[in-house]
């Protein structure tokens, strides 16, 4: 989790082969905290991170997420490539749809968490897919892609330095973006991207997001990336559009029970115990399908991830051990104080965290312990927030 952190408008001393988006410039004019995420200098925050994530929730944020991995995959065995390699059916996904997947090893567990796109209908190759993997395992998950695409008529192709990546959420997002792109937003569903032009230049467009509101992202062909940034900010002056740092994104996909790698799933947990089952179709022949099986013949791990909320003046973190009275039964993945359930004067804590199956029933009540001193807290439904639709 990213606690908040006092902002300082100049740029820390970071490691000398520290990677850079193509937007560094335009975070530090903006008075960005620039901190090393994933092998990147990142901004964290450009003002109070509970304030950055208010502001996403009532109005519409603007992300840079360059740091992202970006691979194309095409060929004649492409699809049965994707299959072989991630949990989600590659075959059943129409085109210019997006799917949630996930990347396990021989023994079901988890190596990352990624989105599938398969390109839409009207690009020059509409039997291609694209993947979009996370910056901390880019350099495994690339290797693994490569390992498998040796068996099967496949290219992969890393693109993630001629492919910039802008996200903009909140529930002005399509108003905004609607002012710089020529494609009929209103028309383009959740989970799907076309092919259309932003500020006059060629890319892609889809419409998914890390936060629980609605949003856009905007794959921007390299050397375009100020242009469209500042594109976004122009058009989302009058609608409160400010830039969002990572602090804010790390809130908010918690408040909305969307998983961080390295938090809630990781190479110790599989899918099944991560209430990530509908991620995974067992129709088809995909590294760790076996272990899986093997899982669920057995009855589960003995342990599931669950929500937990608190209005303890105490915040479950990272590492909490969860107890139910006085024996440790599980351990906090993230925790938060939520700034969109929280009221005037009544902070409003929230965590997630494995815990024994037989305590992990919605209304358990539990503790948390902070040095030696139990808080209360009680399981809850997973998301803690959900948008109107």
């Amino acid at each position: 989790m990213l606690k908040a952190l006092v902002r300082a408008p100049t740029h820390p001393r970071l490691p000398a082969k520290m990677l850079t988006t193509a937007l560094e410039s335009a975070h530090l004019s903006l008075g960005a905290r620039m901190v090393p995420f994933a092998g990147w200098s990142m901004p964290v925050q450009y003002r109070g991170i509970l304030d950055e994530a208010k502001t996403v929730r009532e109005h519409a944020g603007l992300f840079d997420l360059g740091h992202m991995g970006r691979v194309k995959v095409y060929g004649p065995q492409a699809e049965a490539f994707l299959n072989r390699l991630q949990t989600n059916d590659a075959a059943a996904i129409k085109p210019g749809r997006i799917r949630y997947a996930l990347l396990l090893d021989d023994d079901g567990l988890t190596q990352d968490d990624i989105l599938l796109y398969r390109n839409p209908a009207d690009s020059s190759d509409a039997n291609g897919f694209f993947v979009v993997i996370n910056a901390g395992n880019a350099k495994r998950d690339l290797e693994r892609m490569n390992a498998i695409a040796k068996d099967f008529d496949v290219t992969v192709e890393d693109c993630t330095q001629s492919l910039g990546m802008i996200a903009i959420q909140g529930p002005k997002s399509q108003d905004i973006t609607q002012q710089i792109c020529s494609g009929d937003l209103a028309s383009l569903g959740y989970y799907a991207w076309m092919n259309t032009e932003v500020c006059g230049v060629p890319m892609t467009l889809s419409r998914t997001g890390y936060t629980g509101e609605d949003g856009f992202e905007a794959y921007v062909p390299s050397g375009h990336e100020p242009k469209v940034w500042d594109a976004f900010l122009k058009a989302g002056e009058a609608h409160g559009l400010t830039a969002i740092g990572l602090g804010a994104r790390d809130t908010l996909r918690h408040e909305a029970g969307m998983p961080l790698y390295g938090h809630e799933i990781n190479e110790t947990t599989n899918p099944l115990e991560a209430n990530l089952s509908w991620a995974v179709k067992m129709n088809h022949d995909f590294v760790g399908k076996e272990a899986l099986e093997r899982v669920t013949a057995a009855g589960g791990t003995g342990r599931k991830l669950v929500g937990l909320i608190t209005h303890s003046k105490r915040c479950p973190r990272e590492g909490y051990p969860i107890a139910s009275n006085g024996k440790t039964i599980g351990a906090v993945c993230s925790g938060s104080i939520s700034p969109t359930l929280s009221k005037s004067g009544t902070p409003t804590n929230i965590a997630t965290a494995y815990v024994e199956t037989e305590f992990a029933a919605i209304g358990t009540e539990l503790q948390f312990v902070v040095r030696d001193k139990a808080e209360p807290c009680i399981v809850t439904a997973l998301p803690f927030y959900k948008r109107a639709r």
